[in-house]
């Protein structure tokens, strides 16, 4: 089995295949977010109700969060070329469908069909980096994959604005058929496999238990409202549940060597701390990317390209920043990033419980940029400190652990900026207060919320080291595992 030349002796070239993975990436989480500003014309052209017109973005999300578990498994017994094939293949195929769908069941077909083939992509680059690219030069090159997991999901919305302007929700998805073919046709000329193979069968159960356990989970977080708790709080508790039988079965099976989701990665204290500083500021950056739309156009009247427009900056400069965050860690190490950026996280969502009907545009644009730099300041050595702190055959159910944490996290981000901003309004409403101050106010506790969350990033910011070294390839893991499990 070939595998690609890495990095060069001064680490100062990105291995092509990371670059093919990253591009690849980048087209396929950018559907994630693509239909947000789509809601009204699908409830028009598709007749249907808005909650069910959701359906096109919570669906997405729900597949995300039921695949990706067993994608540490998948990507140990496939070759990088026919992970790409297959991921990049059924992202195609998801996009034909959603493009001509004629009924609005045959569209969420579709962006569930997308969602499989997206779920992979992510943990296939960060598996494949984490492999080829020397500890000494991953900073620099993680920075590079920022691109794909920051700007793609800020500009979703954008493009989705521009598009609708023009023409109909279809192009969203004809526009990126062409576009996603001749990455997958480039791809599959350069790309080379990357590392070995190996055997085992899957467990079915497992598979199984995931994929209701954390689409109950994501799917029950979704759903809270501040009059509607008790059956989504159902539905949380059931997938807790699967999840905790899940965690179970796979510290029973990985006694054999083949679990679908190997847990002793939490076993390894700077991927644990790295994994939480990750999930938590994930939820404050989606926490934000739902309540600044709905302020800036229910409360401020802009439209969704306005909305767009305004927030484009930050996550310009999240993704721009990421090669420069990169190299600053290669040289400097992860805590004088991680620090600074933890603070800015928490001060700029303190920044945001101060809006009101007159504050001036620039300081909401300031605030923005202030969380999505600190972001990237975060994001970037905390996702190569995590990582780094694994054997090398343990990096592949790393990566799908983060994405699935992503995912868990986007969901309960939502519903708890939601449920407390609805609560909070509400109340207000019901003892007078006029609906907009109201509302202004329920923001203002959300964003205050969020940020008394954001004191954990900091703390697990302090907490985690400038560098990790991954264990050697021992049995040190394994033999904290087998403890773990005898007790």
């Amino acid at each position: 089995m070939s595998a690609v030349q890495s990095a060069s002796p001064t680490g100062r070239r990105t291995p092509t295949v990371i670059l093919l993975l990253v591009l690849a990436t980048f087209v396929v989480i950018l559907n994630e977010t693509i239909m947000i500003n789509a809601i009204p014309r699908l409830m028009a052209d598709l007749e249907v109700t808005e909650r069910s017109a959701q359906w096109v973005s919570t669906a997405f999300m729900l597949t995300m969060a039921a695949v990706i578990p067993a994608t540490g498994w998948f990507l140990q017994r496939v070759t990088t070329r026919r992970a790409y094939a297959i991921a990049m293949g059924v992202f195609l195929a998801g996009t034909a469908l959603s493009a001509v769908a004629p009924t609005f069941e045959v569209l969420l077909l579709g962006r569930i069909v997308q969602a499989g083939g997206t779920a992979v992509m992510m943990p296939l680059l960060m598996t494949t980096l984490m492999t080829v690219v020397p500890e000494q030069d991953r900073g620099r090159v993680m920075g590079n994959v920022t691109l794909a997991i920051s700007v793609a999901p800020a500009m979703g919305p954008v493009l989705s604005g521009l598009v609708l302007q023009v023409g109909s929700w279809r192009w969203l998805f004809l526009l990126v058929l062409p576009i996603a073919g001749a990455v997958t046709w480039f791809g599959l000329r350069r790309l080379e496999n990357i590392g070995e193979t190996q055997t085992g069968a899957i467990d079915v159960s497992s598979v199984a238990l995931a994929a209701i356990g954390f689409g109950s989970l994501v799917y029950g977080l979704s759903r809270f409202e501040a009059d509607n708790v008790a059956t989504p709080a159902l539905i949380v508790a059931v997938g807790l549940a699967l999840i905790g039988v899940f965690a179970a079965r796979q510290l029973r099976l990985q006694r054999t060597g083949t679990p679908l989701l190997d847990l002793r990665i939490l076993l390894i204290g700077t991927y644990a701390k790295a994994l939480l500083l990750m999930s938590i500021a994930f939820l404050a950056m989606l926490g934000s990317m739902i309540l600044l739309p709905l302020y800036l156009q229910n409360l401020r009247g802009l439209s969704p390209l306005a909305t767009g427009l305004l927030v484009m900056p930050g996550g310009l400069a999240m993704g721009l920043l990421g090669p420069t965050i990169g190299r600053l860690f290669d040289r400097f190490g992860g805590r004088v990033l991680v620090i600074p950026g933890s603070i800015g996280i928490a001060a700029s969502l303190a920044g945001f419980t101060q809006i009101s009907m007159t504050m001036p545009y620039w300081q909401l644009l300031g605030l923005h940029i202030l969380l999505m730099v600190s972001l990237a300041a975060a994001f970037t050595p905390v996702f190569t400190l995590g990582l780094g702190a694994l054997p090398q055959h343990l990096y592949s159910h790393g990566s799908s652990m983060l994405g699935t944490l992503q995912q868990v996290a986007a969901a309960f981000g939502t519903a708890l900026v939601v449920t407390v901003m609805s609560a909070r309004s509400t109340t207000l409403i019901d003892e007078g207060t006029d609906p907009v101050a109201a509302h202004l106010d329920g923001m203002r506790l959300a964003f205050g919320v969020s940020a008394a969350l954001a004191l954990v990033v900091i703390v697990m910011a302090v907490l985690l080291p400038s560098r990790s070294h991954a264990p050697e390839e021992s049995h040190e893991t394994e033999q904290d595992a087998v403890e773990l499990i005898k007790g």
